[in-house]
């Protein structure tokens, strides 16, 4: 870290840990102008997907701090512009910025992805949940009936999604610890790219609490027409049933899960992705979301 820090005319004395701390880096804050991530042992390829991502993505124009220096030795390390911002109160940010949100992954979502950062992240193929449901009845975790209904239901979602997108570049975490907010609400920075991977846009959408995602989808599919190539977001109805049926799948799946009680985030504990979506259900959504949704309560 003092090669680093005297590299770059850093003040050491200004070096200090992060508040918020990465479960796949360690974090300092340099200054008031630069951020350092260490990759933590077993993530390195995180953070060498984010050098490889993360200039794209500023090229791009998306709200993500650039990368000024980057490299492998002894751990894989990266610094970077430190965004403004804070935080979201609570983890809970508001319509405004999540309508924001929605549009900077339209963009991303639209971009024409250079070959070698196509190569550099994962393709993401989710298998068909409906085979690991009857897997997890089977283990006794749901009874046959309630498995069989389930599917029902995830049949009737098929049937809606209509055809399968093609794959794209997505961040992969857009939980409420990788973004940053002003005073405001508005959106000022998208962090994190370690989870970055290529697959159906739809997963993108899976790591918002579903009570949340109507200001993200309006404002991604108000930007719908923007871009180079035909995506999802020009889907409409087909989008929220794709949403749909990966927040499903992935709330059932998560039920054999091992308790974290130490997990910070919205989706950490096994139970929480289907109370999550109970409480879409149950709290009243604005149109059209609300309507569509009524449509969907049960096959």
């Amino acid at each position: 870290m003092r090669e680093i820090v005297a590299r770059h005319g850093i003040a050491w004395d200004s070096v200090r840990p992060s508040p918020v701390q990465g479960e796949a880096a360690r974090v300092w804050l340099l200054g008031d102008a630069w951020v350092l991530k260490v990759a933590r042992e077993g993530f390195a390829d995180d953070l060498r997907k984010e050098a490889l991502v993360i200039p794209f993505a500023v090229r791009g124009g998306l709200r993500t701090p650039a990368l000024r220096d980057w490299g492998e030795e002894p751990l894989p390390w990266l610094l970077a512009e430190r965004a403004p911002g804070r935080p979201a109160d609570g983890g809970e940010p508001g319509d405004a910025g999540l309508r924001a949100l929605g549009r900077e992954l339209a963009t991303l979502h639209s971009a024409e992805v250079p070959d070698e950062v196509r190569a550099g992240v994962p393709a993401d193929v989710p298998g068909d949940p409906r085979v690991e449901i009857e897997a997890l009845a089977g283990r006794g975790y749901l009874s046959p009936a309630l498995a069989d209904w389930l599917n029902r239901w995830l049949d009737r979602l098929a049937g809606e999604r209509g055809e399968r997108a093609e794959g794209t570049l997505i961040h992969g975490d857009i939980a409420a610890g990788n973004l940053l907010f002003a005073e405001d609400g508005s959106l000022t920075a998208l962090l994190d790219w370690g989870d970055a991977a290529w697959a159906d846009p739809a997963v993108e959408f899976a790591k918002v609490p579903p009570r949340r995602l109507p200001p993200v989808l309006t404002g991604y599919l108000d930007d719908g027409s923007r871009g180079g190539r035909q995506t999802l977001v020009e889907r409409g109805p087909g989008l929220v049933a794709d949403v749909l049926w990966h927040q499903l799948s992935w709330a059932v799946l998560r039920l054999p899960g091992k308790p974290r009680p130490e997990g910070a985030h919205w989706s950490a504990q096994p139970a929480n992705r289907l109370l999550e979506l109970l409480r879409l259900y149950a709290e009243e959504l604005p149109e059209p979301w609300a309507g569509w949704m009524r449509s969907q309560r049960l096959p």
